[in-house]
């Protein structure tokens, strides 16, 4: 679980080669808790992927940076970029980006 900026800014440097993708959640998300499972199985399918977890309430901070309005959002990172954003709980459209964007680059 990430909980501040720093964290996060850390976070993203140590693992800027591979793709980074990050779970805004929250504890009173639905949605996020049915998705949740299938986040963790889907980091473990792609080893060139590593997935953090934000949760909105804990890291206000992050979450106002990356402006995440709605649960669940993920932001796909290369190299410390944005290349990619999801709004939603679609497990399929989810793990097709990530292997878009886990290949090599």
């Amino acid at each position: 679980m990430i909980e501040s900026k720093e964290a996060f800014h850390y976070f993203v440097e140590l693992n800027k080669d591979k793709l980074v993708v990050v779970f805004f959640t929250a504890t009173w998300c639905g949605p996020c808790k049915m998705i949740a499972p299938k986040v963790e199985e889907m980091a473990a399918e792609f080893p060139r992927v590593v997935c953090g977890t934000v949760d909105i309430d804990v890291a206000d901070d992050v979450a106002a940076e990356w402006k995440v309005s709605c649960m669940p959002t993920f932001f796909f990172i290369k190299n410390g970029d944005k290349v990619e954003q999801m709004v939603g709980a679609d497990a399929d459209k989810l793990r097709g980006l990530m292997y878009k964007h886990q290949r090599p680059w």
